[in-house]
């Protein structure tokens, strides 16, 4: 019996280091990750390559905190989407996580962002963010506390934009949606449920770009 479990464990350590990676790649849980990437030199550096060649990853409902999400960013060079959302026992990124996430290579190539109701944030973090995503077209950043401050930032910085849910967020204002959708020509889709404008400002945001579908409050 002994022989045989020696025999199967011989037969994983002869995988190929990219074999491995394309397995874990397929895993889901950060725990099972984690407990991969410690059980020997070459399954930690087979998670390291798994985590470049994965073009999402979500932390929603995941206890991650900033340094975190950051360290595994930092080797997720192919990501296209990120999802950090808050749920009830999940991560809650702050400020100096939103540095950090920025400094990552793959941010200027992501292109779906969701910080919904990361209370956590404000302007400050997610200006910086925005300044390095450059390539983005959707993002969620509703239930957050941001103001104009977040939304010029994202319309100098995102020219791509295409969607965005701003979904609660209730210190943005009608000159910060003006200025939004006159810069971001691609926008095609924003929500603004729960938001405080004005309904003659959907009219003015409809002027600017007729095609422009509104979800209002």
């Amino acid at each position: 019996m002994a022989g045989r479990e020696e025999g199967k464990e011989a037969e994983i350590e002869r995988l190929p280091m990219d074999v491995l990676a394309n397995i874990f790649v397929m895993l889901t849980s950060f725990t099972d990750l984690a407990q991969a990437s410690s059980v020997c030199r070459k399954w930690k550096q087979a998670v390291k390559q798994s985590l470049g060649r994965r073009e999402s990853l979500s932390f929603a409902g995941w206890q991650m905190d900033d340094d975190s999400i950051a360290r595994l960013l930092h080797h997720a060079y192919g990501l296209k989407e990120l999802d950090i959302s808050r749920s009830r026992w999940g991560c809650q990124v702050t400020d100096d996580g939103l540095y950090k996430i920025s400094l990552a290579n793959c941010v200027s190539k992501l292109t779906s962002i969701s910080l919904w109701g990361v209370t956590g944030i404000t302007d400050s973090g997610v200006v910086q963010l925005m300044s390095k995503a450059i390539s983005l077209q959707h993002l969620n950043i509703g239930g957050t506390f941001i103001t104009d401050e977040s939304l010029l930032a994202i319309a100098e910085s995102c020219p791509c934009l295409k969607t965005i849910v701003l979904w609660s967020c209730r210190h943005v204002s009608e000159n910060g949606l003006l200025v939004l959708v006159s810069k971001c020509r691609k926008l095609q889709s924003i929500n603004v449920w729960g938001t405080r404008v004005p309904v003659d400002c959907f009219f003015a945001l409809l002027a600017i770009r007729p095609a422009l579908q509104i979800k209002p409050g």
